[in-house]
């Protein structure tokens, strides 16, 4: 049984599909009947954290900018698993919102043991063409937020017991490509979760940070690039990518859930990419 479950997930991923998670994943002690809190759980990895985390019997608080978004998401759910999802549409950059959201879901959930920090982004272009408020903005959204969202959850992990805490930053935050700003923030994230592990380490609150490469999203950069500029995709993915593709959000998935888990428990202050060894970032190389 367990070859089986091997070789089918080997031939969704060998053959370019997206993989299905792999069954098991978290059931029994690991992350079923766990309650997490995940930023930016509308689309794309952050979407794919939810959707994993309920399947395997976890309670998820979510927010996201669009309540549309929020709506689609638990209505394509089946309705046990729905009402194990709580969402908020916020902007995680406001003040107090973050916070507000963080002790509803505790309050609904009455208690936390974890908590994703997955909303990011960037904004702005090259060094001349952005200006302070873009630096500004790109670290408030990815370094602020995540300092904001482990500074509102910490009280009620230490109340559980000790938890754990996921930071989603990106192989941008060391492999130098095109967007300083974005990398720079990235950077700090991967920095901030590995002193927050030392501080927090001995209320048994563990912090680690997961670095996906180029991840293959329907409607993003690269699924665009791939259906848009084929040559020039195959070409990146030539020179840049030795797995032979790009990552899939749901393989990133089952690594956050795994640092979610009880299984990870030796684990703390730790950075790890998921990328299929990729090289740089953007397909223009270092």
């Amino acid at each position: 049984m367990v070859y089986a479950v091997c070789f089918d997930y080997a031939m969704n991923v060998s053959e370019g599909r997206a993989p299905e998670h792999p069954r098991g994943l978290g059931r029994g002690p690991g992350i079923r009947g766990k309650r997490v809190v995940v930023t930016g759980g509308g689309r794309g990895l952050g979407e794919q954290i939810v959707r994993l985390l309920v399947a395997e019997g976890a309670l998820v608080a979510t927010c996201a900018r669009t309540a549309g978004d929020l709506a689609a998401l638990a209505a394509s759910l089946d309705p046990k698993a729905r009402e194990r999802l709580y969402t908020q549409a916020l902007d995680v950059t406001e003040p107090e919102q973050l916070e507000n959201f963080v002790a509803a879901a505790e309050k609904r959930f009455n208690g936390l043991d974890g908590a994703v920090a997955c909303a990011g982004g960037s904004r702005g272009g090259g060094l001349e063409r952005s200006d302070p408020a873009d630096w500004a903005a790109t670290w408030a959204v990815n370094v602020g937020h995540t300092a904001r969202l482990i500074r509102a959850a910490v009280p009620h992990l230490r109340a559980a017991g000790g938890g754990s805490v996921v930071v989603i930053a990106s192989i941008s935050g060391w492999k130098p490509g095109p967007g300083a700003q974005y990398g720079a923030a990235k950077s700090a994230q991967i920095h901030l979760a590995a002193s927050l592990a030392r501080e927090l380490g001995p209320d048994g609150i563990r912090v680690n940070t997961v670095s996906p490469g180029s991840m293959l999203i329907p409607g993003r950069r690269w699924d665009r690039m791939r259906t848009e500029q084929p040559e020039a995709f195959a070409a990146f993915v030539s020179a840049e990518l030795p797995g032979g593709r790009p990552v899939a959000p749901q393989e990133v998935a089952h690594v956050v859930a795994f640092l979610l888990s009880d299984w990870s428990s030796g684990i703390s202050g730790a950075h790890l990419p998921v990328d299929r060894a990729q090289n740089a970032p953007a397909p223009d190389g270092y």
